[in-house]
């Protein structure tokens, strides 16, 4: 079984259907992902999510920052597969559930593994609207990088710091990934 970190790229945003309530009513223009079975990051236009729904039926546990309020719902209609059901790993909910408080991918990846995104989910629909794909697809990969290494530096060392946003005073918080048993997991699809 695959680990998958991915993010998702939408044609449109919260304002134009109205509010957050309607998450699911956004449109995807690009997923972002990583095999680490084929330790390849992996590129998926509206076209091509047929190929992205054969990835998810071979992983054991997908891997993002925000999925469980964004990526997920937004691309459940996409999929034949229900992606609710694959085991996920959500670092933003992580943090959240120790913390109390969210946090950007940001100012997260900066602070522990020098990293940053190239532009923001505003820029990113801006890039669809003008047909510059390109750089929608660098911009959302970008993302994907930032993710994975967060995600492998805290498993390889069990936390994260996490800066306050208004103070930038850093917190040790101890972090652990249930992976299951990705080697001996079989698939219910």
């Amino acid at each position: 079984m695959d680990k998958i970190v991915f993010d998702i790229e939408t044609k449109n945003t919260f304002q134009d259907v109205g509010g957050q309530a309607n998450v699911k009513l956004l449109d995807v223009s690009f997923v972002g992902a990583y095999s680490y079975n084929q330790d390849k990051y992996l590129s998926f236009f509206e076209q091509d999510l047929e190929q992205l729904d054969e990835l998810f039926r071979t992983a054991g546990v997908i891997i993002g920052f925000g999925l469980t309020r964004f990526d997920i719902p937004v691309l459940d209609k996409y999929l034949k597969l229900n992606l609710y059901s694959v085991p996920h790993i959500d670092i933003l909910d992580a943090i959240e559930m120790a913390t109390g408080k969210r946090i950007s991918l940001n100012l997260l990846a900066q602070t522990n593994v020098g990293l940053e995104k190239t532009a923001d989910g505003l820029k990113a629909i801006e890039f669809y609207k003008n047909g510059q794909l390109k750089e929608l697809e660098e911009y959302c990969l970008q993302d994907v990088r930032v993710t994975k290494e967060v995600y492998d530096l805290a498993v390889k060392q069990g936390y994260l710091l996490v800066p306050d946003k208004f103070t930038g005073v850093k917190t040790k918080v101890p972090l652990s990934f249930d992976e299951g048993d990705l080697s001996t997991k079989q698939s219910l699809f």
